[in-house]
């Protein structure tokens, strides 16, 4: 059960005051009900909810953009540690919940979370070349010998071998030792990025995923705050 006010602003109908504002208009009902009380408690495996006389649809699954922040783990749940699903919004806790795929403790950005499995099993499949792509600043300027060594794939000294990936150089130096960079992936190893870069001599100071396939993390989103995707949206992703 969840407040109706925050279903409806999760579900992307404005700020908790814009929905208050559509229930003092008579514009929201709870099973044909007018509803009076933005307070109201909605169960919505069970209740039909409409505004402005269109029915809120009752999705089978969930799908979710956080923007990640460092210091997070990439989990349902930890004893010792904070997870990405300690940081979502009461009113979308009510599922089982999980991050479709993992960024690493440190690293910040877009994280896709949902109850789909099917859905998850999909986007990460080696087989649909879903791209990742992230910003990093690196201690070293980028050369044509780093460009090449990702295109062409790495092999490590203890055997891991990494699919062809991408790298570019954003912008020349932004301070003292720390270059901007864009990679962009199309698998997800343990430590991927830190572990390339390592081999091809440049270190890793910050990162940042930025997107996912064709969708962008919304840059509305502040660090730990996350909000519902739309089915248009999810389609991106695989559209890259």
């Amino acid at each position: 059960m969840t407040r109706i006010d925050r279903l409806l602003s999760i579900r992307g109908y404005g700020s908790r005051k814009d929905v208050r504002a559509l229930i003092k208009a008579g514009e929201v009902l709870l099973n044909g009900r007018v509803v009076t009380d933005p307070a109201e408690k909605v169960d919505i495996d069970k209740d039909t909810v409409s505004v402005g006389g269109q029915e809120l649809a009752r999705d089978r699954h969930i799908y979710i953009m956080m923007n990640k922040p460092a210091g997070v783990l990439c989990a349902s749940r930890d004893k010792r540690s904070k997870t990405v699903i300690d940081l979502l919004p009461e009113e979308i806790k009510w599922r089982d919940l999980f991050p479709a795929g993992r960024l690493d403790k440190d690293t910040e950005g877009f994280v896709l979370i949902t109850d789909d499995g099917d859905f998850a099993h999909r986007m990460l499949a080696p087989s649909k070349h879903v791209s990742k792509t992230y910003e990093a600043v690196v201690d070293k300027p980028l050369s044509p010998a780093h460009v090449e060594a990702f295109e062409a794939g790495l092999v490590l000294s203890d055997g891991t071998a990494f699919l062809p990936a991408k790298i570019r150089q954003i912008s020349g130096e932004r301070e003292s030792g720390q270059y901007l960079v864009e990679i962009v992936l199309y698998e997800g190893k343990y430590h991927q990025i830190k572990r390339m870069l390592a081999a091809v001599g440049l270190g890793l100071i910050y990162l940042k995923r930025t997107k996912m396939g064709g969708l962008e993390l919304d840059p509305c989103l502040e660090k730990g705050e996350s909000r519902l995707i739309s089915a248009e949206e999810l389609e991106r992703i695989f559209a890259d």
